[in-house]
């Protein structure tokens, strides 16, 4: 419906358009391209965030920007090389959200009409959350339902994606409603489809894995101690999975990679834990990252690539790393749920 001034109105009242509810799904992010100054612009956002490093900006900054942002964009725009979509020129976790976006539209419009309008955001670059809270407001959005694409929460994803949002709508003359979507970490719909990926997996292989390594992306210990739920939401993610496969304890089990800094960070790391897997006997593994939506560099590159060649330096022989849920549609069919869920009062 195009729009239309309000009953009622003045001849000359602004045109507004049709009310409707919006769906924001928000990512972390991802650098335009993987080019020096596109690294460095992405890595300088990210790393500049309080949520992530919250060590005093005075020691932090010059640090940042004086030795790290001078070296980490070749070494990080190396590593987005090698995973890049050349074909669509966009990082895989643009592909995919773009793609998750696209059915969770379609599963909305099936159920709503147009009455439900979905875009998808990122934290860290383009598009930014700003820039669609103000396109979703402009297309008539009086209420948004923002959900982070992250299934535990965390300060440092889950959090600094809620900041940013309420700061973009800080800046609308007609602030929408907001609602956020809590984690969905031990939802039935989110274990079904990760046990079907796991089954799917396993179906394929002449060899089942000795161990399953559920690897989530890692924070310091000390959030853990400051009251972050992020490591306990992991540990029930990976206990609903074992139970819903039916395994004992022995074949599935968590672990924690991307460390960085000088601290302390959740334990195991899986770079770690994968070479004490091989020496120990255990030469096939397979590798799930429930942490993440889509996949990303911290799988792709990490998980695929580092970690991978951690196991096989050890002595290990079969390594089968497990896509991330993407826009698989058991996936698709549970975020579908939450969000419909989220909407009860909003839609009909």
């Amino acid at each position: 419906m195009q729009a239309a001034r309000p009953d009622h109105s003045a001849a000359d009242h602004p045109k507004l358009p049709k009310q409707k509810v919006g769906v924001l799904l928000a990512n972390l992010g991802t650098p335009d391209n993987y080019d020096y100054w596109s690294m460095r612009r992405y890595l300088g956002e990210f790393l500049s965030d309080r949520r992530v490093i919250d060590y005093s900006p005075w020691l932090w900054q010059p640090l940042l920007q004086l030795v790290i942002l001078s070296k980490r964009p070749f070494t990080s725009g190396a590593a987005y090389k090698s995973i890049w979509n050349h074909e669509a020129d966009e990082s895989p976790l643009m592909t995919i959200t773009k793609a998750q976006t696209a059915k969770i539209s379609q599963a909305m419009q099936a159920r709503y009409g147009d009455d439900v309008m979905v875009e998808f955001c990122m934290r860290y670059g383009n598009p930014s959350t700003r820039s669609k809270v103000a396109a979703m407001t402009a297309a008539g959005c009086t209420k948004i339902l923002f959900f982070p694409l992250y299934p535990q929460y965390a300060g440092a994803t889950s959090a600094t994606a809620c900041d940013a949002f309420f700061a973009a709508l800080g800046h609308e003359k007609w602030q929408p409603i907001a609602r956020v979507v809590e984690p969905y970490f031990d939802r039935p719909g989110y274990i079904e489809a990760l046990a079907q990926s796991v089954e799917k997996a396993y179906e394929n292989l002449a060899r089942k894995p000795d161990i399953l390594i559920c690897s989530y992306h890692g924070v310091p210990i000390r959030y853990l101690m400051e009251g972050d739920p992020y490591h306990c939401q992991c540990q029930k993610t990976t206990r609903l999975l074992k139970e819903r496969l039916g395994w004992a304890d022995t074949e599935i089990m968590t672990t924690f990679q991307s460390k960085f800094g000088p601290e302390d960070w959740l334990q195991p790391y899986t770079v770690e834990e994968v070479a004490q897997q091989a020496e120990a006997g255990k030469k096939s593994i397979a590798i799930c990252a429930p942490a993440f939506s889509a996949d990303c560099i911290e799988t792709l590159e990490e998980i695929n690539e580092e970690i991978r060649e951690s196991f096989e330096h050890a002595g290990g022989e079969q390594f089968t790393y497990i896509p991330c849920l993407n826009d698989d549609d058991a996936h698709i069919a549970a975020l579908s749920d939450v969000i419909a869920e989220n909407l009860q009062g909003w839609v009909s």
